[in-house]
């Protein structure tokens, strides 16, 4: 039996101290994009190439429009920014960056807002600091975790190491890979473990590389550098980010690719921004 106030599983409810929180991360957060040159684009709930985004399309929540069309509802708002912005709008628009905040919905009943920016023809390093200024405007510093996809893919493509194996991080098995510098790659965690890239082959030593000078750059604390993450995406192409505490995921983003388009984006998870906020509020009490 299905009571009258019941809510589907993973479908949000905020109301009261919640809802204050939620309100106040959305306005800061749009009034901090738009001091930062961003224009704020909310895209239609059903979409025609959301498939084009996942490789587990299991996740997608599907129907079909009146002329039986397979539609889906909103489970990525990055792609269908990126084609409205460059096709609908027009790639002449004066604006280049643009934020939304608004809800993604997965299968069968998940609902997650963001708060997600894309930076057309923009770089890793802008999408970001954008992130860790939004975070710090709200009091939050997590944990930041630095990978480089490319390097997941070429150890699959020219090294024989299985992408399973990977995204599963079944470490034992990738150590079983009979390459001398795969432990070494293993063992990368800090910016000090990526003093010295010799060892490495040239095509793994130029992704490190980029990951080495992002670390380098930034002046953040703390952080971890991950070089085997491999993030599900098929957009991504190069570095990407996490920003987590414990094993609440509170932000991610990275360098992409749609349609020819080289772009960087970010979305911050605003269900896990307003739960770490409360439960700050309850230990400063």
């Amino acid at each position: 039996m299905i009571f009258e106030h019941e809510i589907p599983s993973d479908s949000k409810l905020y109301f009261g101290k919640s809802a204050k929180i939620k309100r106040d991360i959305e306005s800061r957060s749009s009034h901090l994009l738009e001091s930062l040159g961003f224009e704020e684009i909310v895209t239609p709930v059903f979409s025609y190439h959301q498939h084009d985004s996942f490789e587990d399309q299991s996740q997608l929540i599907k129907l079909n429009d009146d002329h039986n069309h397979t539609v889906t509802l909103r489970a990525d708002s990055t792609p269908d920014v990126v084609r409205i912005a460059t096709k609908r709008l027009g790639r002449s628009m004066e604006f280049k960056k643009w934020f939304y905040i608004q809800p993604t919905l997965n299968f069968p009943t998940q609902e997650q807002y963001q708060i997600g920016g894309e930076v057309l023809q923009g770089n890793f390093s802008e999408a970001l600091d954008v992130t860790i200024s939004l975070l710090g405007a709200l009091e939050l510093q997590p944990m930041l975790q630095l990978a480089n996809i490319r390097i997941p893919q070429l150890l699959n493509e020219k090294y024989g190491i299985s992408l399973e194996l990977l995204k599963s991080m079944q470490i034992e098995k990738i150590l079983a890979n009979d390459l001398p510098w795969i432990e070494r790659l293993v063992a990368i965690h800090t910016i000090d473990d990526l003093s010295d890239l010799n060892i490495f082959p040239d095509d793994i030593k130029q992704e490190l590389l980029k990951i080495k000078l992002e670390a380098q750059r930034l002046d953040y604390k703390p952080l971890i550098i991950s070089p085997l993450f491999y993030a599900k995406m098929r957009y991504y192409d190069s570095l990407t980010f996490k920003m987590f505490s414990g094993n609440a995921l509170l932000a991610m983003g990275g360098e992409y690719v749609i349609d020819d388009l080289k772009a960087a984006g970010f979305a911050i998870y605003t269900d896990e921004c307003i739960a770490m906020k409360i439960r700050i509020n309850e230990e400063n009490k």
